[in-house]
């Protein structure tokens, strides 16, 4: 269990304070609860769009990075589907320079045309760089799309088209700043060496007078149960042919998640996992192949992929994979799979729990979700579900009717 005091400012800023005073550090992070599922049809890329912007000026700090580095700090970001994290690490001497540059841009943003065109040259390069001119960059704006109806999952953070990006008008970004970048959509974790007192003042001389939010928040439109199973096909300049198959999940919160999760622990998770013993290293069709889940608080995606050897079919991949994955589902699990897995969510809670950062990142993800104890919680459940369970949430999800995919041709090796 990670220690930690909250409170919560009038304006609805919540605040966790994480005390450790074995160095000298400090780590200030602050969680928006927007993601690209708060964005709509024509808009896309918003939420990461902001996450360069919030990296320029506000009204009383010229360049942000910059003031930073003078107090011997550092920063950076992410964004994904569902937030939008920031993340500041320095001394713990010069913790105030944080709370000064976090609460500056939270209620001053510098959103002045120039800025704006700035950052949207920039946000357009990275589109053409890593997802239109990469091997296999675009895939999951073919995934997302084909898998999708109506959930605002079926585009990727980036954004939908690069269109969208070159579209935004000024209005739209300060609509979306007004309406998502405000204190009471906002968790701030402070960790390190502070303590409870020293942050609560810091909280109230710098964000208690920012306002909280008056734009209401647009309604998130739910994606109905898939009935029947989709697929396309994609050529391009790639080496080999891909495959990506995916079956839509439960939730973060809801029931069959961790089910899920131990799923593709199973078959796809590392060099002794299922998927790669039988179609990797005793196979020929896959030179490579894993599973995972994408974590999503609304139902997401289990996902399957893999890479081809040179003149296998990504058809073919799909017939070696099913029979892998029909096999697991009509067998047990043994118990020395099921603790290997268990073992490696073992180790992997132990290693995040090292780096102060991460603890920090933690607490604010599970306080966005509703109560900061469920990371140790949700460690707790997955270590005790049974085999029988597993094998129930695998049947129920890996149904073809359930399934999405895009078999990514190799105009090359064709």
């Amino acid at each position: 269990m990670i220690n930690y005091q909250q409170f919560m400012l009038d304006n609805g800023l919540q605040v966790l304070v994480h005390e450790d005073h074995t160095a000298k550090i400090a780590v200030v992070n602050i969680l928006y609860k927007v993601g690209s599922r708060n964005e709509t049809e024509g808009k896309t890329g918003l939420a990461h769009y902001f996450e360069h912007l919030m990296f320029g000026s506000s009204k009383h700090v010229p360049v942000f990075d910059t003031a930073l580095e003078k107090v011997g700090g550092s920063c950076n970001a992410f964004t994904n589907t569902d937030i939008t994290n920031y993340y500041i690490t320095l001394p713990a001497v010069n913790i105030e320079t944080a709370f000064w540059l976090e609460s500056d841009r939270m209620k001053h943003l510098n959103l002045s045309n120039k800025t704006i065109e700035t950052q949207r040259k920039v946000v357009i390069e990275e589109f053409k760089q890593r997802y239109l001119n990469q091997p296999y960059g675009d895939v999951f704006h073919h995934i997302r799309d084909l898998a999708y109806d109506r959930h605002p999952y079926r585009w990727p953070t980036i954004g939908k088209d690069i269109e969208d990006i070159v579209n935004y008008k000024k209005e739209y970004v300060e609509e979306f700043y007004h309406t998502h970048y405000t204190p009471d959509n906002a968790v701030m974790v402070v960790a390190g060496d502070v303590t409870l007192e020293q942050v609560k003042k810091l909280s109230e001389k710098w964000f208690a007078d920012i306002p909280s939010g008056q734009i209401p928040k647009k309604t998130i439109t739910e994606e109905l149960p898939q009935v029947g199973k989709k697929s396309k096909i994609v050529e391009a300049d790639v080496p080999t042919d891909a495959l990506y198959k995916v079956y839509h999940m439960p939730g973060k919160m809801q029931q069959g998640y961790l089910e899920a999760d131990l799923v593709t622990d199973i078959l796809g998770f590392g060099r002794s996992s299922t998927l790669e013993q039988n179609l990797v290293k005793n196979g020929n069709i896959f030179a490579s192949v894993g599973g995972y889940i994408l974590g999503t608080v609304d139902p997401g995606l289990m996902v399957f992929s893999g890479k081809m050897e040179k003149g296998q079919s990504a058809e073919d991949a799909e017939k070696a994979l099913d029979e892998v994955v029909e096999n697991f589902k009509r067998n047990s699990i043994s118990d020395g799979i099921l603790a290997k897995v268990k073992n490696q969510a073992e180790a992997m809670k132990t290693y995040e729990s090292i780096q102060l950062l991460n603890r920090a990142m933690s607490l604010a993800y599970y306080a966005h979700l509703g109560n900061p104890n469920y990371y140790q919680i949700e460690y707790e459940k997955k270590t005790k579900i049974p085999s029988e369970k597993i094998l129930d949430w695998a049947n129920t999800i890996l149904r073809e009717e359930n399934s999405s995919v895009v078999y990514y041709k190799s105009k090359i090796s064709s």
